[in-house]
Formats: structure tokens, sequence, C-alpha cells
């Protein structure tokens, strides 16, 4: 069985079928998948999910791309949810979406990180793992998790869609994190994500779709759905030379050591 850490199961692209893409999933052997937020106006529709759809976890947060409308209200807001969820019969299992992105050029960099530096000391005061978007923002983000949260955080979380350095891959494993990997390993011309794949150590890898996001190579342009996560699981284990239920069973018990309140869901 597997854990899709990163799946945005709420989005738009899923309105017409999303029961049908949360059965496929389970169908396929994907028993728990973590839906994260981007803004508070989809807190709602990510509580939903996981109240519609079994082994289905929320995580809430503010996407870096979507800090140019929000308000610092909103961080108010993101612990309200969280302090009112915590007991609830879906708990919060991070903070998330949040990070940095020095992709996008007309992105405001100077507010991704108040917002970024804020929300990490909400999850901080609430003792909550991350789920950090680190597109180009390695360094950046790095330098941020050690001011706000030391090296005893304790918590850590995962960094998605890892594609930094081997470096930068060992920065974050220090502090604590899993890194997420996904439809990405599975093009042979993605060489360093593929390195990094094979050679890291298995108890720092978890396994994600970004669905309906990052398609693996053999969906073309197709929408992305968690029931190709076994798929790309057994790319990670031809990589690896590893059966792929020893893939299946070692992600899954990363996901769950970094995500704890998985548990009570998946």
């Amino acid at each position: 069985m597997l854990i899709d850490t990163h799946c945005h199961l709420d989005a738009a692209e899923f309105a017409a079928d999303r029961a049908a893409v949360a059965q496929a999933a389970r169908v396929a052997g994907v028993e728990g998948i973590v839906v994260p937020a981007i803004e508070t106006a989809n807190f709602a529709a990510v509580r939903e999910c996981c109240a519609r759809y079994p082994g289905c976890a929320p995580a809430y947060g503010i996407h870096p791309l979507y800090v140019g409308r929000a308000s610092e209200a909103d961080l108010d807001t993101l612990r309200d949810w969280l302090r009112r969820e915590a007991d609830g019969p879906w708990p919060p299992v991070a903070v998330g979406e949040i990070g940095l992105d020095f992709f996008v050029p007309d992105a405001d960099p100077a507010r991704q990180e108040f917002f970024f530096v804020e929300q990490l000391k909400i999850a901080r005061d609430f003792g909550l793992p991350v789920l950090l978007h680190v597109r180009r923002a390695q360094d950046a983000i790095l330098k941020q998790l050690r001011r706000v949260f030391g090296k005893t955080h304790g918590y850590g979380g995962v960094a998605h869609a890892f594609n930094g350095s081997r470096q930068q891959a060992d920065a974050f494993i220090a502090l604590g994190f899993k890194l997420g990997f996904g439809g990405t390993l599975t093009f042979p011309r993605a060489l360093r994500i593929r390195e990094l794949a094979a050679t890291l150590p298995l108890d720092a890898i978890v396994l994600e779709t970004d669905a309906p996001d990052i398609p693996p190579a053999f969906l073309g342009r197709a929408r992305n759905a968690p029931q190709h996560l076994p798929r790309i699981a057994a790319e990670l284990a031809g990589l690896r030379g590893l059966a792929v239920e020893d893939v299946a069973q070692a992600t899954s018990r990363n996901a769950r050591a970094v995500l704890p309140r998985l548990s009570a869901t998946a």
C-alpha cells in the first residue's frame, strides 16, 4: 500500500469525477492521500475532500504563489483552522503548502518570505510538520528553517517535488525532512532527480503525485491522478534495484514517520 504525500484532490480539474478518482486510487493500492491547501479560500474544500473520501488527510497553508491575494488576517484564519480542526475527525497533518518560489518572474520575493516565515512560526507553535514548496529557493528556505526552527524543531516535514542538489538534500534531511519524489523521476532526461532518487537514503524519500499537476512521462500531457502513484513507485524501485513492495512499504513508513497524524486517517 502507498501514501501520496501531495495531491490537490480538491482542484477544479477533478470537479467532474472526483469520487471516481479517489476510488481508482484506492483500487490501485493508494491507502493515503495528503491534500494540501493553497489559500484560505480552499480550506473548506480541502476539509470536504477529507471528510468525503477515505484515507485523505488535510494540510492547511498559503502557497507562495497565492500570497499576492492574501492578507495578514489570513494568518489568523490559518491559526483558527489548525486550532479548531486539531481534535476533529480529520486533524491537519501539516502546515502546507507553504514555501518560496523564485521561478516565477513577477512573484514578490519579499512578500513570499514574510508569509513563509509567519507560517513556519505557526507550525512551530502548533508542533506540526510543514509541506514545503521549494522551486529554485532551496537555500533561502533552508536559511529560514534554521532561523525559525533551529536544529531541534523535531517535526520536520516534506520538501515537495524536490529538485535541488545532493548537498541541499542532505541539509534538508539533517533538519528532519523527507524529500518528495513524483512524476518527474519517470523522465529519462531528469538525470539529477533520478540520481538523487537512486542514491539518497531510502528512509529519506516519500512519494507523491502533485496531481493534477506534474504528470509522469507515461501520461504525456494528460491530467495526473493519484492512481498513478504505483507506477511512479515502480520507477523508483527500478532505479534502486528493489522490489516494488519494498519501496511501497519504506516510503509509506517514511510518510507516517514525518507526518505522524496520518495514522488517524490512513
